[in-house]
């Protein structure tokens, strides 16, 4: 009798790159999962004689990095795109569901394994996230005015807190508050969404792009360290507070996020789409991450797009942009603890990209090499929760083939709608 310890797989790729504060690329590692974790990291001789593995994989020229981490998106938006005005049509339930859906694929090719979304149906995009099994941080809306979701402001908390009580258990589904609109809301509403934020010990999270587009006061207004002191004022800014959109190193408003100690999340495809040129630099202790915002805007979800960008225009390393789009995200979503890095015990959502090409064979190292020379293409395998989602660039989470023929499906639809 073996007297080895068991796991399900061991991986064994070129190089790891663990995304944690010690440690840059390393070769020669394996990494060993077992019931959806991260059982162990170590040279790849020493894990093979400590574990018997049902299975072995193998990766001779794939780096093997967490799963990426899209910490702000509109997965749902994905069916729009094509679409002259995104906000001309009224996203319906079914429209949402499926939406995420196709979102979720895109994001698993691309190596992201957690994404944070913002829908007019959050149970919708909760129960497709559950149901693929992939990580999800889906925000609670809150407004003072009515929409298909709830009719006003006390209606918004009761929804949210028949979701809250739906999901409380469930290990990949967690819900933060995302107040919309927010420079239009009234002390009295931000007031009540930082005292049940507090009860719940919840997240908030505030796309400022977006609430100052719905107040109509345009970029500048997003920037504004006035608007962060106001909410500062209330309470709202604290460790679990994360501003989505921050304009481009705004003193004062960063300032304000950092005494506070609170998270950004920098969406630079979308934000300078929109006119802004987005905040890049990393806050302390990891606290900025990436994400794709609205699909309509940007495309299919692409993080190593985003981590490339911000490289250039903030003259971050390849090593701090990968770092940034895997722990950094995680910290803003409050996620550090269970996935971002690839550390024993955190859960297994892991990434493996080839390196075979020779724009990655002459790149300047490893970081380097995924950052500025792979693409979304070069993503092989892809596990969420230690369950292979994506293998050897086949999705197996989804049925491929249903997933591609949604947008078309409702193209038709939308257009037959819109003429009647």
């Amino acid at each position: 009798m073996s007297d080895r310890e068991s796991a399900d797989l061991l991986i064994e790729p070129r190089w790891l790159l663990p995304m944690t504060a010690t440690h840059g690329a390393l070769a020669g590692q394996a990494v060993a999962v077992g019931a959806g974790r991260i059982l162990a990291v170590g040279p790849a001789a020493e894990l093979r004689a400590r574990f018997e593995a049902r299975a072995t994989l193998a990766r001779p020229r794939h780096a093997l990095l967490p799963g990426l981490v899209n910490a702000a998106t509109y997965a749902s938006r994905a069916l729009l795109r094509g679409l002259p005005q995104e906000r001309a049509v009224e996203a319906g339930a079914d429209l949402v569901r499926d939406g995420t859906r196709l979102a979720m694929a895109e994001m698993l090719r691309a190596g992201i394994t957690c994404f944070a979304d913002l829908s007019e149906h959050p149970e919708e995009a909760a129960r497709a996230a559950a149901a693929a099994q992939v990580r999800a941080a889906i925000g609670l809306p809150v407004s003072e005015h009515g929409s298909a979701w709830a009719e006003n402001a006390t209606a918004y908390f009761a929804r949210a807190e028949q979701l809250w009580d739906e999901y409380r258990t469930d290990s990949r589904i967690s819900l933060y508050f995302a107040p919309l609109a927010a420079h239009a809301l009234t002390d009295a509403t931000l007031g009540r969404i930082r005292r049940v934020a507090d009860e719940l010990d919840a997240r908030i999270a505030l796309d400022l792009c977006a609430a100052a587009d719905a107040h109509g006061a345009g970029p500048a207004v997003a920037a504004d360290a006035e608007f962060l002191a106001r909410l500062a004022g209330l309470g709202l800014l604290r460790p679990g507070f994360t501003a989505i959109g921050l304009g481009a190193r705004h003193a004062g408003a960063v300032e304000i996020l950092a005494r506070h100690g609170a998270a950004a999340v920098a969406c630079p495809r979308t934000e300078l789409r929109a006119g802004r040129l987005p905040y890049l630099a990393p806050l302390p202790g990891t606290r900025t991450g990436f994400g794709t915002g609205s699909p309509v805007r940007t495309g299919v979800p692409d993080l190593l797009a985003e981590a490339r960008l911000a490289a250039l225009a903030g003259a971050l390393t390849a090593a701090d942009a990968l770092r940034m789009a895997t722990l950094g995200g995680a910290t803003a979503l409050g996620l550090q603890a269970i996935t971002g890095s690839i550390e024993p015990g955190k859960a297994a959502d892991l990434a493996c990209i080839d390196l075979g090409t020779l724009e990655c064979r002459t790149a300047p190292g490893i970081e380097a090499a995924v950052l500025e020379a792979a693409t979304r293409s070069q993503v092989s395998d892809v596990w969420t929760g230690g369950r292979c989602a994506v293998s050897e660039g086949r999705l197996l989470a989804f049925d491929e083939e249903e997933i591609a023929a949604l947008p078309a499906r409702w193209m038709q639809r939308l257009k037959l709608e819109a003429a009647a």
